[in-house]
């Protein structure tokens, strides 16, 4: 009898439990729903693959369209000016790059802070002096930063094209606060940030069609070297690696046969 009461009394805590595991999954499922499926565009980006190199034409598109564009509202303090002399661009072209804004430096002889150009050894210039003033111009949220955007997110360069192309009319019965925008790429489908880029918004001197999934590209791609700007040496790297353990391997497999054929 004893045994019989255990037995129902541990059954019924198993019931219990499982009906408490079951109610508390249903939420997480309808909060999934709500949440909305954001979607990822596939590109193909020039870098991609074992073997994959930066298309120097695309990342001085991509700076361009983040100097015209984005630099209004996201800073890139990880990336100096004299940097984008991997990007193909000369001293001098760098040096008018930079004088183009100007920078608090100081203090100077009588201790007061002063305006200079910028230098090629400055880092880019933010948009903001400092997080309050961002959050202040930004509806109380501070832009994020750019210059590791693509390495916060999996398959960080196809999101930021995402996000910048993603921007659509919400469907039928979405409801979207005022002064938010529909985004398919964006967890939630919801992004406070206005559609930044529209069709010649940014004109290109080399010909490349000034469209908005063509400027996402290319800011894409230069994001991903202010990330990575040691992306194809790394690559390189592991090349040369995977080629000198292949001939090491052979050359040990000729000793181990000198070495054993004797006892075969």
């Amino acid at each position: 009898m004893k045994k019989n009461m255990e037995k129902n009394s541990m059954f019924k805590k198993l019931v219990l439990t499982s009906a408490a595991l079951m109610a508390l999954s249903v939420p997480s499922a309808n909060a999934s729903e709500s949440k909305g499926v954001h979607e990822i565009v596939d590109v193909p980006f020039s870098f991609e693959g074992p073997l994959g190199t930066y298309d120097k034409a695309s990342l001085q598109r991509g700076l361009m369209v983040y100097r015209q564009v984005c630099s209004a509202c996201h800073s890139l303090k990880r990336v100096a000016y004299r940097n984008l002399e991997a990007l193909g661009y000369t001293p001098d072209q760098i040096k008018t790059i930079a004088g183009d804004v100007t920078v608090m430096d100081g203090p100077n002889d009588e201790g007061e802070m002063f305006e200079r150009p910028g230098r090629p050894s400055d880092r880019f210039k933010s948009p903001f002096a400092n997080d309050k003033a961002a959050a202040a111009g930004n509806g109380g949220a501070v832009p994020p930063d750019l210059s590791l955007i693509t390495k916060a997110r999996h398959n960080g360069a196809d999101y930021v094209y995402s996000i910048l192309t993603g921007y659509a009319e919400a469907p039928h019965g979405v409801v979207i606060a005022e002064g938010k925008h529909y985004n398919k790429a964006m967890d939630g489908n919801v992004i406070a940030m206005a559609p930044p880029l529209s069709d010649g918004a940014v004109s290109y001197e080399d010909g490349t069609p000034q469209i908005v999934s063509q400027y996402a590209k290319d800011v894409a791609t230069f994001l991903t070297w202010a990330a990575e700007p040691e992306l194809e040496h790394r690559k390189q790297m592991g090349v040369k690696v995977i080629l000198f353990l292949c001939v090491f391997a052979g050359i040990m497999y000729a000793v181990k046969r000198q070495i054993w054929k004797k006892v075969h």
